[in-house]
């Protein structure tokens, strides 16, 4: 096995391979998130899309190595791996963190000459919206409120001692990196793109998810679904639709 096939093993995780599909949908988690999130959709959507699924380093079985402080560089590292399965039309999911990365990924892409075949933007505001955060400031205390707020990660894991002190450095990091996000003025993308977003999340106002407009001269459209941050969770089904229902024309 070459290292560069071990690096790809690494960062990329395709739980139904779909060799067969005519496209690709490269699935980017949210901070402090992991590929594993993403396992029903690769279920749900195989073999029609071949699913591929981020991990980011720093969580799971990537806990050893150091998380990546920087947006732009943690895109450019994910894209490098990504750049051997452009052999067929790549689109790509990201939900909050994972959003600003698969823009940043599509500029990267798009600057290769391989133009994405749909961006789905969801749970995050476009980066003419920007906040002053400093989530990733808070000492652990303030860091788990943040995460009870959002209601993104497990109970069972933020009631777990042991498992939380395995997973908030890597949530800090990703924190970090979102956080401290400064977008880099650049034409904007040729790729269409649809945005997802709950009616009542604290991060995105629907004005902030409109905002992602100006960043594509392609098709676009604003999805909204009831609930919060993670509305996702509970519109699996009327989400796997509008993917489907894109990637059908990409």
């Amino acid at each position: 096995m070459t290292q560069a096939t071990i690096d790809t093993l690494r960062w990329i995780r395709r739980f139904h391979a779909a060799p067969g599909s005519p496209i690709r949908l490269v699935c980017l988690p949210h901070a402090g998130g992991s590929a594993t999130y993403y396992l029903p959709v690769a279920q749900a959507l195989s073999p029609a899309v071949d699913v591929l699924a981020i991990q980011y380093p720093g969580r799971q079985d990537r806990r050893a190595e150091p998380g990546v402080e920087n947006i732009q560089d943690l895109a450019a590292q994910i894209y490098e791996q990504l750049r051997p399965w452009a052999d067929r039309p790549i689109a790509l999911f990201g939900h909050s963190m994972g959003a600003t990365l698969a823009f940043e990924v599509a500029r990267l892409m798009e600057g290769d000459g391989i133009d994405p075949a749909h961006l789905f933007l969801s749970g995050r505001r476009a980066p003419s919206h920007n906040r002053e955060e400093r989530v990733h400031l808070r000492d652990d205390a303030g860091l788990v409120a943040e995460l009870r707020r959002l209601d993104g990660t497990q109970s069972q894991v933020l009631e777990d001692e042991e498992l939380l002190r395995m997973v908030l450095d890597a949530i800090r990091t990703d924190y970090k990196a979102v956080e401290t996000y400064a977008y880099r003025p650049g034409p904007p993308l040729a790729a269409p793109v649809t945005v997802l977003v709950g009616d009542d999340d604290p991060t995105t106002t629907l004005e902030e998810a409109q905002g992602w407009r100006d960043f594509t001269r392609g098709a676009f459209e604003l999805k909204v679904f009831t609930g919060g941050h993670f509305y996702l969770n509970a519109h699996q089904a009327e989400i796997l639709r509008v993917i489907t229902s894109r990637l059908a024309f990409a």
